[in-house]
């Protein structure tokens, strides 16, 4: 049974990854400029959802090249993207099992995947997305809770959440040239994440983001790859010091 359910959460990464490509080709985009609407070759993304919803292939572009050539695809590779929230997810139901809280984790991969490759591209994390996993993280394990199983605690995630938002907010604060108020508004949705599971998990996966985030930083300035003062997408290290740390905590809890 729990091998099934791996399978089955392996398999909705690899979905939810070919979906999560195209939007995020249309959010990396500067701070100025509005969601891509076209491919790179100018034709208008289309499809359900206002177009936000579809593989990350251009229709006409497709018909027109033959297969696999570059043209008929835009934004990050759809297979890289399906495989990164294929492992994440299958790796999550390995740990938690079938607890209810697992349901949740699986709705945030996704939606994590798309911020970190946002921040990589355009070093930035946008707002429609931010608030929204904030609030429905919160609200979602409030739910999970209710659901006899569950090994957390919604009150501390909460908690959790106001927390990590409130340190990283003094660190946006004391270097806002190297912490970006995005990063701020993700830590909302981690701290409640990694607060479900304890304190300890919340110290543990914001410490192990802060770390990964650092040592990067240094790797870039002693290859001279940027200079001190660059700024840097710390939002990728904060979600896979997020990720290993509900990773830990759901394995303890079992």
């Amino acid at each position: 049974m729990h091998a099934l359910l791996i399978a089955l959460a392996a398999g909705y990464g690899i979905a939810a990854g070919l979906l999560a490509a195209r939007p995020l080709f249309r959010l990396a985009v500067q701070p100025d400029e509005p969601w891509r609407a076209a491919c790179p070759d100018g034709h208008p993304i289309t499809g359900p959802a206002a177009g936000w919803l579809g593989l990350a292939r251009c229709g006409p572009c497709g018909r027109a090249t033959d297969a696999g050539a570059s043209p008929g695809a835009y934004g990050p590779n759809g297979v890289l993207v399906a495989g990164v929230c294929a492992l994440a997810c299958a790796g999550l139901a390995a740990a938690v099992g079938s607890r209810p809280e697992l349901a949740v984790w699986l709705l945030l991969v996704p939606l994590s995947v798309v911020l970190a490759g946002v921040d990589l591209a355009v070093h930035r994390l946008p707002d429609v997305l931010t608030l929204p996993m904030a609030l429905g993280s919160a609200a979602l394990l409030g739910g999970a809770a209710l659901v006899p199983g569950a090994a957390g605690s919604w009150s501390r995630a909460v908690f959790g959440g106001l927390a990590l938002g409130a340190a990283y907010f003094v660190l946006f604060l004391i270097n806002p040239a190297g912490m970006g108020f995005g990063d701020v508004k993700l830590a909302v949705t981690l701290g409640v994440a990694l607060g479900w599971y304890g304190w300890d998990v919340l110290f543990l996966g914001a410490f192990t983001g802060l770390l990964l985030g650092a040592f990067y930083g240094v790797a870039l300035v002693l290859t001279r790859r940027a200079s001190r003062k660059a700024a840097l997408a710390f939002g990728p290290f904060m979600i896979i010091g997020a990720g290993a740390g509900v990773l830990l905590g759901g394995l303890a809890a079992g």
